[in-house]
């Protein structure tokens, strides 16, 4: 990721992180069988990707990542599409970028969107040394992804009504560093899903609501209410929670709201008008509010925990057979 309004960043903290009580539930909830994440799966696969090292578009890691998630997601998905685009960087580099689009159940009318972004951030902006060298994304990148594949790996096997569709976005963490020199470009993070947002993989296309996944593996990782997200997708948002308390992971997702950020998910709110919520930690402790490894060559290994893994998986693979029960 990502971008926040930093210049605001302090003022909205005071202000705009609301400790939202637990909403009460007027009706009984239950729980529908659903398949069991497996963490340690799921771990692997970030290790798969870190080895690559960093996946910044137009590096040989990248290149290497992208056949290898051709051949996961060809053996996992009904079906495949990879949107191929040439997209123009904040400092005028032409980036080969690449989004993946894996779907299951084609003929579903009632689709769900499912996100993160496979490339890694090519400046350590956040550190102290070593500034212009990229970072290796194990959690900013790696986590989304590795999630996202375990849950292609259960979709895999099931015989569904809804239809899932699986993005993996591009040149999302190629924006504008704050040692830039240059004017401030708006709109420089996120060119993947920019551009897969004007440009759908399916005219038309349409899904029920998205959920996008960034930074989702951090130890005692927090997962608020983001302002965005309530912005354009409250109802969404609130459902996803309510049953991550019914999964019994309160410790995870918290109903404090704060502020808005600009990820993936904006432009698919904005521009293909697809209802996407943003599972994404919040860090209360440090002056950007992402986690301590964010930007920073601490982004490895270190920066992982099964059990967050595991929590936040459990509760993408309940929604969707939640909405698949419906």
């Amino acid at each position: 990721m990502k971008q926040l309004s930093i210049s605001i960043f302090c003022c909205l903290f005071l202000f705009a992180c609301k400790t939202d009580p637990k909403p009460t539930i007027t009706e009984e909830f239950v729980l529908v069988k659903a398949p069991v994440f497996n963490e340690d799966s799921a771990y692997q696969q970030i290790i798969n990707q870190v080895n690559f090292g960093p996946r910044v578009p137009n590096s040989e890691g990248h290149k290497l990542m992208g056949k290898w998630l051709s051949e996961q997601l060809n053996m996992l998905a009904d079906t495949l599409i990879i949107q191929q685009a040439e997209l123009l960087a904040f400092d005028g580099t032409l980036l080969n970028a690449s989004n993946f689009i894996a779907s299951f159940n084609l003929d579903a009318p009632k689709r769900i969107l499912l996100s993160a972004h496979w490339d890694t951030r090519p400046f350590a902006d956040q550190d102290d040394e070593k500034q212009q060298e990229p970072i290796l994304g194990a959690n900013d990148g790696a986590s989304g992804v590795a999630v996202l594949l375990e849950v292609a790996r259960h979709l895999q096997h099931e015989d569904l009504n809804v239809g899932i569709d699986i993005i993996l976005f591009d040149a999302e963490d190629y924006g504008q560093p704050n040692f830039s020199k240059d004017d401030y470009m708006p709109d420089s993070y996120c060119l993947g899903s920019q551009h897969w947002a004007k440009n759908p993989h399916v005219a038309n296309y349409k899904a029920d609501f998205g959920i996008l996944l960034d930074m989702v593996g951090a130890p005692n990782a927090v997962f608020t209410h983001e302002g965005t997200s309530v912005n354009y997708a409250n109802n969404q948002l609130q459902d996803v929670w309510k049953i991550a308390h019914a999964l019994g992971l309160n410790s995870y997702f918290s109903y404090v709201q704060t502020p808005p950020i600009t990820d993936d998910h904006l432009y698919v709110n904005k521009i293909a008008k697809i209802p996407m919520i943003d599972i994404i930690q919040y860090d209360k402790t440090t002056n950007s509010g992402f986690g301590w490894y964010w930007h920073t060559h601490q982004d490895n290994l270190d920066a992982i925990d099964k059990k967050t893994l595991k929590a936040v998986g459990q509760t993408v693979l309940q929604t969707v057979f939640q909405e698949n029960n419906k």
